[in-house]
């Protein structure tokens, strides 16, 4: 009964956050200048046509009548077409953004796997340590994301040849699994496909560990402050005085408290993924949601851009859900109450 009336409640909120946003979208987009049947049709379009095009795409009509159609067709699933490819804007985002939940989570676990181990030791060993924490902390933060994605392809692909060149998900003479989930990795597993799965690996690595060196940073941070203020804590205290190995009461205690800070982060972290980096999807040839949305952009495509904004914010209401679920479980004294 509590879960159920604190789902109902979240679900309310969420729907208030996601009408807000694509309402604010809807006309920020509409506001902006430019004609996106005129983008359509080219610079030297006569008049007529251009009038025939725009009562064809619904822009003949006052805002709030678009507005209202819009809207309505969301209701329904319905995402209109995207006036750049000439497809349904449902299918255009089926089709990519498997590539970005594949690159984010990838790169996130990357960034788990290092940034947590990292704050944590720092917090333990003062010192060298906290210090080198600190200019990892700044560097991540500091460093230009194509700066480091174009550096790591000269140095890796183009000095070394460690990695296939940056084309995509798969290399040139790989076929693409056999589709079930759209995320190459787990597909190639599936159907046993380990030519393309080590393709969608090896072709994995570059970008992902671009993105995770940008995400390590405020993982690390809040896993070394978050721990710091854990092992001042008197049970902490206590468990020293009484002999309690380091490994013991860091693993089962200390680190367990110190989770919830860095789940939010995680969070956050995640739907900045998910939300696609245009310049690492277009330094690496990613087909995300990342370039389409810049392409969308360039091109006055409302009902892309308005798409996308939709699976971010649904995204961001989910990513926000799980997280406030995952701390019940990490901390028993935090109730849904």
């Amino acid at each position: 009964m509590v879960f159920l009336r604190y789902f109902t409640k979240r679900m309310l909120l969420a729907a208030i956050t996601i009408f807000g946003a694509l309402t604010l979208v809807f006309f920020l987009t509409h506001v902006l200048p430019g004609n996106p049947a005129l983008v359509k049709l080219g610079s030297f379009a006569d008049k007529a046509a251009l009038e025939a095009l725009e009562k064809e795409m619904g822009l003949d009509k006052p805002l709030v009548v678009q507005y209202g159609n819009y809207l309505g067709q969301v209701v329904q699933g319905d995402l209109g077409e995207s006036w750049t490819t000439g497809q349904p804007v449902n299918k255009d985002l089926a089709q990519r953004i498997p590539a970005t939940v594949e690159l984010a989570v990838f790169s996130l676990i990357i960034a788990i796997l290092v940034g947590i181990p990292l704050g944590v030791f720092a917090a333990l060993r003062k010192g060298w340590t906290d210090r080198f924490l600190q200019g990892v902390t700044i560097l991540g933060v500091s460093t230009p994301v194509f700066w480091l994605g174009l550096m790591l392809i000269y140095v890796f692909y183009y000095k070394f040849n460690l990695t296939p060149p940056p084309t995509g998900r798969l290399d040139d003479f790989t076929v693409p699994p056999t589709h079930v989930t759209g995320l190459f990795t787990v597909d190639s597993l599936l159907s046993g496909d380990f030519i393309a799965l080590k393709s969608s690996l090896l072709q994995l690595i570059l970008p992902g560990v671009t993105l995770a060196f940008v995400t390590i940073a405020p993982i690390a941070k809040m896993a070394r402050d978050s721990m710091s203020q854990v092992l001042q804590a008197d049970f902490i205290q206590s468990a020293r005085a009484m002999g309690v190995s380091v490994r013991e009461y860091v693993i089962k205690d200390a680190l367990r408290n110190a989770l919830i800070p860095v789940l939010t982060t995680l969070g956050i972290v995640l739907g900045y993924l998910m939300a696609g980096s245009v310049l690492i999807e277009m330094i690496y040839s990613w087909p995300g949601i990342g370039i389409y949305v810049w392409n969308a952009l360039l091109s006055n495509d409302f009902n892309s851009i308005q798409g996308v904004v939709l699976i971010i914010s649904v995204t961001y209401v989910f990513i926000n859900l799980v997280v406030d679920l995952l701390y019940v479980l990490v901390d028993p004294r935090i109730s849904l109450d």
